[in-house]
């Protein structure tokens, strides 16, 4: 009995396709924060505090990020934070 044709052989275009996988799964996962300055976190929390995404608690002096719960003293870290919270929630998303 002879072996597989060579046009049937699809080995080679199954390891394309995963490591194709393998690169959108990597880019998925690495958001790019770098770009956050201040001025760009500022605004994001304050668009965020207009959404009630964020909750703003004076007396403690830090930022309540509410989906999550979790609470920040710095403007820079709940936007670079939020950003990839975000970048999970889609990724979650995509996986379904």
């Amino acid at each position: 009995m002879p072996g597989p044709g060579p046009h049937d052989d699809t080995s080679r275009d199954y390891e394309r396709f995963e490591k194709e996988q393998l690169a959108q799964d990597r880019d998925a996962t690495s958001v790019d924060t770098a770009d956050v300055d201040d001025t760009t976190a500022q605004r994001l929390v304050s668009d965020l505090v207009d959404a009630d995404v964020v909750t703003p608690v004076p007396e403690d002096h830090v930022l309540v990020h509410e989906p999550s719960g979790t609470a920040f003293d710095s403007t820079t870290q709940l936007a670079v934070f939020h950003r990839g919270w975000t970048a999970a929630l889609d990724a979650d998303a995509e996986g379904e």
